[in-house]
């Protein structure tokens, strides 16, 4: 048997990621007893223990499994290479379980490792001893993982690309594969493909493409994400310079309820939420990187109840044959999870039987090494928005993803750390609202550059108190006085709309349903949802959905279905992700004809995505277009007005691409373009193809100071009357203006000037984004040049609309961003939108 290989200790591991942080107490030490509401707030009632006997977990058998791997270049004198299994329950720096590998010869390594039948094992390569290097792509992006399927004993071939801080310039071959149902002949969405550590999400239609893959057989392993299909893998040969096509037919999975039952420690306060962590979507994981090296998100894992036996308890429907690596906690997969007698990370694993089944675990420990628990009580301001949750941050290294406190009433928060304490001498923290740390901050420690409060871990207790003097961002409102004015009410066509930003992160889930209620509340009639792909490499070009970056099939379902209970009408108006500036990114990629068509391919896959996404949850219109594609337009020019090489035909293309959309979705159909003076007569003929345009308002009102509302009323209206409306007569479609003005100085001119004399892109004042100081926060702004458009639309009944852009849903912001939540912009909408709509007088 091969000998598990223990590289690094726990505390060296953190140092590796980044150094600690300076130690030094930042709080008054008290005395605390704190008594948790069970459940951290709610009246969450005792659970009965289920009277059936069912069935109980068995040990699960193991099979050897041989790795043999081809590295690229022989190995410096003093490295080690390393097979890594990964945990992605506590993340992936942490726990994982290292084995050396054995030469073969110079560039080939090999070990025999006993792995659990049907378990799915993560993976990747490293290098230890004189460097820790691990393995990359031909894109020089890092192996997240490889995956394995363990369904016997089983030899697997490996090669790895390149190690990180090497470049590779060798032949690749691609795959472009379709992912279908073996039952029903459907396609399956939002599948995970993953080969040689590439890995992509199959879109709507079940089509996935991996580029960049070493010539060779490889292993490909498809994985849903919650388990609904049974992992499947097979080989494929992959030929340099050649498009591989593949066809996969995946089983889809049977659900039966597991019942995990934990008995805990003696000294769990009692009524903390006892949340279960675990691999698959469901039990809070997002399947990307996100703050610290973290995968899961507390507020996505099932939160557990408490039986009459003192023992808590909690149901859920799970895949047959589901491979479950799960752990009980207190905070996250980190923080507050569950130690055992040695204070090690504990990962229990299920395969799921055929039947109902109860799983009774014991918690041994929330601590880790001698030091003792920190108790962390915090009082928050009085002007804490009621419904708002107060969240801690911990910095051990960097930032990781932020912990819900326990609401004591009063705006009182608690929260008690058990470990991992023996990881590091100290640490920092800091409190945030609804999980936006970095935006939604306390004031002693504002924006993700701060270290936080400093703590000293001790043997010895620390009830630690902190008062919180006030919120970024949530300064008191200055009084705003409505004007009332005569307002023509228009028929139930018009539009009246609220349009989502598109930096989603996956801790928006918690909190968008509070945002529709907020919303409706303006009696908004639609909601505009922005989800998005990212390209994350440009040359061959890669765009699709990144877990954690971009809201994948079931967030952008669940907001869907969130508006649909509010009778919110929606349109989807799919968004980008750039690595850089989106000027930039234009101007750095590569435009020949062969990249062109490629873009346009990917553009095509994009478009066809949202529209099924569209037609299957009944969205009545699809939004494509936007302010980013002027490049790839007929005659296309770049920011510094190079021609953008485009193709000759792409007007053609466009008309293809939106004609065959129109086969997929039976909706309407809306072209974005941004409107300034002028830049109607360059508008693309393509328009008269789609249903309505949604003009994107770029265009100053005022240039002067100090601001005349009048005047501002009266530039909008010339616009209005003498470039947009003989346009829409031209045209012959539905106008509808969609406002994105920044709460900053300068919103007037639609100019947020920066540091090199030009003007802010209203995007890089949007969360999660660092504040910008040189930028002034106007709010009162803002509210000028609603109260001007809105004052300039009255009476004007071509106009079929006018849209609120750049709302930011999980927390109010009084900041510099577009988001009207919470601002007087707000306020004046929640006046203008009902008596448009006719719902008031």
């Amino acid at each position: 048997m091969q000998k598990k290989h223990p590289l690094l200790s726990k505390t060296a591991i953190l140092i590796l990621v980044a150094a600690v942080l300076l130690s030094g107490p930042a709080c008054t030490l008290s005395l605390l007893d704190i008594e948790i509401p069970i459940g951290g707030g709610g009246d969450t009632p005792s659970t009965p223990l289920p009277e059936d006997a069912l069935p109980e977990a068995t040990p699960i058998p193991s099979a050897e499994t041989r790795f043999t791997v081809h590295i690229p270049t022989p190995l410096n004198a003093g490295d080690v290479l390393v097979l890594s299994i990964l945990d992605e329950v506590s993340g992936l720096p942490f726990n994982a379980i290292n084995y050396p590998l054995e030469a073969v010869d110079a560039q080939t390594y090999t070990a025999a490792l006993p792995l659990p039948i049907n378990a799915v094992v993560k993976y990747r390569y490293i290098i230890t001893g004189n460097n820790r290097l691990q393995e990359t792509t031909s894109e020089n992006l890092p192996v997240r993982y490889r995956l394995y399927k363990v369904e016997g004993v089983g030899a697997i071939e490996d090669a790895v690309t390149s190690w990180a801080g090497q470049s590779f310039d060798g032949a690749t071959g691609h795959i472009q594969g379709l992912a279908l149902d073996s039952l029903s002949g459907h396609p399956i969405p939002n599948l995970l493909v993953n080969i040689s550590g590439i890995q992509t999400l199959s879109d709507a239609s079940g089509n996935f493409y991996l580029e960049g893959i070493l010539p060779g057989l490889h292993r490909m392993t498809a994985y849903a994400l919650d388990g609904a299909y049974q992992p499947f893998q097979q080989g494929a040969q992959v030929e340099a310079g050649l498009v591989t096509p593949v066809q996969i037919h995946v089983a889809p999975a049977q659900i039966v309820r597991v019942t995990f039952i934990a008995d805990l420690p003696e000294n769990t306060i009692s009524g903390a939420p006892v949340r279960l962590a675990g691999n698959l979507s469901q039990l809070g994981n997002t399947f990307g990187d996100l703050g610290g090296g973290f995968s899961t998100v507390a507020d996505k894992m099932p939160v557990l109840t408490p039986l009459e036996d003192g023992r808590y308890s909690v149901t859920i429907p799970l895949p047959i044959g589901a491979d479950i690596r799960y752990k009980y906690t207190l905070g996250d997969g980190f923080w507050n999870a569950e130690q055992d007698k040695s204070s090690e990370q504990v990962l229990r694993r299920l395969i799921v039987p055929q039947t109902d089944i109860v799983v009774e675990d014991k918690v041994i420990s929330w601590q880790s090494g001698p030091s003792s628990p920190i108790l962390f009580d915090l009082s928050a301001p009085d002007n804490t928005p009621a419904g708002d949750m107060v969240y801690i941050q911990f910095s051990p290294y960097a930032w990781t993803e932020p912990i819900p406190m326990w609401p004591l009433g009063n705006n009182r928060w608690a929260y008690k750390l058990y470990g991992p304490l023996d990881t590091v001498k100290s640490f920092g923290y800091r409190f945030c609202r609804n999980a936006q740390c970095g935006s939604a901050d306390d004031l002693a420690t504002m924006g993700n550059a701060t270290a936080g409060r400093q703590i000293t871990v001790s043997l010895a207790p620390q009830d630690i108190r902190d008062r919180i003097t006030g919120w970024t961002w949530l300064e008191e409102e200055m009084p705003y006085t409505i004007v009332a004015a005569p307002i023509q009410a228009r028929n139930n066509d018009f539009v009246a709309g609220i349009e989502f930003q598109s930096n989603f992160v996956p801790s928006w889930t918690r909190y968008t349903s509070q945002a529709m209620q907020n919303i409706s509340a303006l009696h908004t009639n639609w909601t505009i949802l922005t989800p998005s792909w990212t390209f994350s490499n440009t040359s061959p070009l890669v765009f699709g959905p990144q877990p954690a970056e971009d809201p994948l099939w079931d967030d952008t379902k669940l907001m869907l279905e969130q508006a649909a209970a509010l009778n919110l009408n929606t349109a989807l108006f799919p968004q980008p992700h750039f690595p850089e500036s989106v000027d930039n990114w234009w101007i750095n990629a590569p435009r020949d004809f062969g990249w062109w068509n490629d873009w346009f391919d990917h553009y095509r896959q994009f478009a066809l995505h949202h529209a099924d996404i569209a037609a299957r949850n009944n969205v009545p219109t699809l939004i494509l277009g936007g302010d980013w594609l002027a490049p790839a337009m007929q005659n296309g020019l770049l920011a510094d007005g190079q021609s953008s090489a485009v193709p000759a035909d792409a007007e053609l293309r466009w008309n293809a691409i939106i004609t065959e959309v129109r086969t997929h979705f039976a909706g309407e159909i809306w072209w974005a373009m941004p409107y300034t003076s002028g830049s109607l007569n360059s508008a693309p003929p393509f328009i008269k193809s789609v249903d309505g345009v949604y003009l994107l308002w770029d265009a100053p009102l005022s240039q002067g100071s100090p601001i005349d509302k009048t005047a501002m009323t009266n530039e909008a209206i010339r616009l209005l009357d003498e470039e947009i409306s003989p346009y829409q007569v031209s045209v012959e479609k539905d106008i509808i203006i969609g406002l994105a003005v920044p709460s900053a100085s300068g919103a007037e001119s639609a100019c947020v000037p920066n540091v090199t004399g030009g003007c802010y892109n209203w995007k890089e004042l949007n969360r999660p984004n660092a504040d910008i100081p040189s930028v002034g926060l106007n709010l009162q702004a803002q509210t000028d040049v609603y109260e001007a458009m809105l004052n300039a639309i009255n009476g004007r009944a071509w106009v079929n609309g006018i849209v609120s852009r750049g709302y930011y849903p999980p927390v109010i912001l009084r900041d510099k961003s577009a988001s009207i939540y919470g601002k007087t912009s707000g306020d004046l909408l929640w006046y203008w939108y009902p008596r448009l709509l006719g719902l008031a007088q």
